[in-house]
Parts: structure tokens; sequence; C-alpha cells
């Protein structure tokens, strides 16, 4: 019995390590209310190209991405973010420890 919680509480550690890790991103970075739409707020977003595919990233509200979002709320540009990703109501959220503009 001990043996077994034991594997689990290394599993569920693993598991938060693992969600825990910062990742790069680079895509086309804009705003989701004046760029895409979706939304009501201002509101980083970086849609990535993954296997063929379009994948959006919400940026969280920190200090890092509302110091950048000056930089595509009004046009898009090509930038490269570095965070964790995690996700909320089906949405990919990057917690952004370093945004900038690609060059």
């Amino acid at each position: 019995m001990f043996a077994l919680a034991a594997l689990l509480v290394t599993v569920l550690a693993t598991t938060a390590v693992a969600a825990s890790k910062e990742v790069t991103i680079t895509g086309e970075g804009t705003c989701a209310k004046c760029g895409l739409h979706e939304t009501d707020k201002c509101q980083t977003v970086i849609q990535a190209q993954e296997d063929g595919k379009t994948v959006t990233y919400y940026l969280a509200q920190n200090k890092v991405s509302k110091n950048f979002h000056e930089n595509v709320c009004k046009e898009a540009h090509n930038v490269t973010a570095t965070g964790t990703v995690k996700e909320k109501d089906g949405k990919k959220v990057l917690t952004a420890s370093k945004i900038e503009l690609v060059k």
C-alpha cells in the first residue's frame, strides 16, 4: 500500500514539473479584440503553425504581456515568446516570461 502511494506521489510530482516546463513559441502576434475580434478587452495572442494547423495561444495578463501589447494591438507582427502553457476552458494560455518581435 505504501509503495502504491509513493508511486502516485511521484507520478503527480513529475506531471506538475512537466506542466510547468517553459516552451518557446513563434508566430503572428496580434490582439484578441482589435485583430481577431474575439474578446471585449485587449489581450495579446500568438497564432502559431503546428502540424499544419493554426494554434492560438492567449497570453495571460501579466507584466510581460501587458508591457508588450502595444507592439501588436493595432498591427500584427511576428513574435517569439517563452513561457509556460496550460489549457483553460479549451484554450491554450501562455504565461509569458519573455516576448520579443522577430527581426
